[in-house]
């Protein structure tokens, strides 16, 4: 009859939507490559990293070869130039090497990935919530340096293929362009990182490094704020990530989907 017609084809349907619950749906916020100049498309294992770039071998965003690159005074990554106003010092410098690697290695930046206007990239990270460490450390181990610019991102004169200080810049000590370590954590990159005072190891802030033996601690932080980014546009800021699972369990094709099935019942 018509009624056992329509109700095997709601029963059909819940059935399809059963199995629509249990199949993993892929998070767009996790374990992703930013589309950008160096970036591969996907991350994976690379065997080996060089240098500092080497605690994300076992799941990286870069290729051996950019990692390489990172720790040139002047690469092709982006002929960009660390000594312009005199040599940086090597401890400062390991800080900005770091900084390049998280950048271009880490797949665990997909919560603070924007699109991007630039000419050699779609998309790029917007404010990343660094460790209160890892921004005083670079600063204090900068201090001592002199740059002629607050904004390392534009503004610099490219006519010899490499970065020097716009015309009528002068050299002025690090601590002068970046009074604080905000200062430089936030202006030096457009805002791509964000100073907090929360610790290594809290779960709410990035290491731009860490001690692959112990694991990657960036991975439970993107997962606490891809968590974060999800549920805050419904109003759920106060609700723990366990209820929030609960909440998102359904996929919206079986949202949309469950009242025709129920009415075919």
């Amino acid at each position: 009859t018509g009624v056992a017609v329509e109700m095997g084809a709601g029963q059909a349907l819940l059935v399809l939507l059963a199995a629509s619950v249990v199949m993993p749906t892929r998070d767009l916020l996790l374990n992703i490559c930013m589309d950008a100049k160096h970036h591969k498309t996907t991350p994976g294992p690379e065997g080996m990293l060089h240098g500092q770039c080497a605690p994300w071998k076992d799941n990286a965003c870069c290729t051996v070869n950019t990692s390489s690159e990172a720790h040139k005074d002047q690469s092709y990554l982006y002929n960009f130039n660390w000594n312009h106003c005199g040599v940086m010092p090597p401890k400062c410098k390991r800080h900005f090497i770091q900084d390049t690697c998280l950048y271009e290695c880490s797949p665990n930046l997909g919560p603070w990935i924007d699109q991007a206007d630039s000419s050699w990239r779609r998309e790029r990270i917007l404010h990343v919530p660094l460790c209160k460490e890892d921004c005083e450390e670079w600063w204090e181990d900068c201090k001592d340096y002199i740059t002629c610019k607050e904004n390392w991102h534009k503004g610099w004169n490219w006519a010899t293929g490499t970065n020097r200080c716009p015309w009528g810049s002068m050299c002025r000590p690090f601590t002068q362009v970046f009074p604080t370590p905000k200062d430089l954590c936030e202006k030096i990159w457009s805002n791509s990182y964000k100073y907090t005072t929360e610790h290594r190891g809290s779960g709410r802030c990035i290491q731009m490094w860490f001690d692959p033996a112990q694991g990657n601690p960036n991975v439970v932080v993107a997962k606490y704020y891809a968590w974060k980014k999800r549920s805050s546009p419904v109003g759920m800021e106060n609700v723990t990530p366990e209820a929030g699972k609960a909440v998102c369990a359904l996929p919206w094709p079986v949202l949309v989907l469950l009242p025709l099935a129920l009415v075919l019942l």
